[in-house]
């Protein structure tokens, strides 16, 4: 399927603040930008550079005072996540070097702290996709969707003491277990078409069977209508803005349609 997406931030700054932002989307086998504008309103000069995990990252600095960014991308798209449910786990030595860095321990997955909690979840299923999906319907019976619950600094164990939260602790929470069990786990940041209501969008995949499935705990279906932006270890790898001086975001309209 394809669709458009449009994100339009408005941010105002003290003084001029030197910007990282993760806004544009990147082609590859699972989905390709067909078409795109990137405005910055007063315009300002920009780069572009690959960080270590393959995003595309636009640095610019804003002047002081008020300044949007607005990105529109057309974007081809699969129509349902897919869904293997023999793929198996890969054992650590025949990871490639790539998926590796998505075994350890990061800032909002302590996954390291989570193993015995895993290991009772997945009680019966066999190593690879099956234990990943029980998580993922875990994740969706036993936390609740609330906002107000969590803030920036929350991480996989501070969601699960609260019982709540929103798509990134849920992603969190997602990611931490699966590492916990030796499947190489690692959250996206993009948006979901028909999501309610519209905003970007966090959910997660994990690598088995030599490619990366996707896990979504706050929907019942593996829908599709993703455009992915951006994956990392956690949340601290796929901010869409970093801000390096005082900025308030003041309003973020976002939208996605069928094309």
């Amino acid at each position: 399927m394809r669709l458009r997406s449009r994100n339009a931030i408005t941010a105002s700054c003290e003084d001029a603040c030197h910007t990282v932002a993760m806004l544009r989307p990147r082609s590859d086998a699972r989905q390709w930008v067909v078409a795109e504008r990137y405005a910055i309103e007063p315009w300002v000069p920009a780069t572009e550079y690959v960080d270590c995990f393959g995003n595309l990252c636009q640095r610019f600095t804003l002047p002081k005072g008020e300044s949007r960014i607005i990105v529109e991308h057309e974007v081809e798209v699969a129509d349902q996540m897919a869904v293997d449910r023999r793929a198996a786990q890969v054992p650590p030595d025949a990871l490639p070097d790539s998926a590796l860095l998505y075994m350890l321990q990061s800032r909002y997955c302590p996954s390291d702290m989570m193993s015995e909690r895993a290991a009772r979840i997945v009680e019966g299923c066999p190593p690879g996709y099956a234990q990943a999906e029980r998580i993922a319907d875990w994740i969706r019976d036993n936390i609740e969707y609330r906002y107000g619950v969590s803030k920036a600094s929350t991480g996989a164990l501070d969601t699960l003491r609260h019982g709540a939260g929103v798509c990134r602790d849920f992603a969190h929470v997602g990611v931490a277990l699966c590492r916990s069990l030796l499947l190489p786990a690692r959250l996206v940041a993009g948006y979901l078409h028909g999501l309610e209501p519209m905003d970007m969008h966090a959910w997660y995949e994990v690598f088995l069977g030599g490619q990366w499935y996707g896990f979504d705990p706050t929907q019942e279906q593996p829908r599709g209508g993703r455009i992915v932006v951006a994956h990392g270890r956690d949340a601290a790898d796929v901010a869409f803005l970093s801000n390096y001086g005082p900025m308030e975001l003041t309003d973020m309209d976002v939208s996605v349609w069928p094309a």
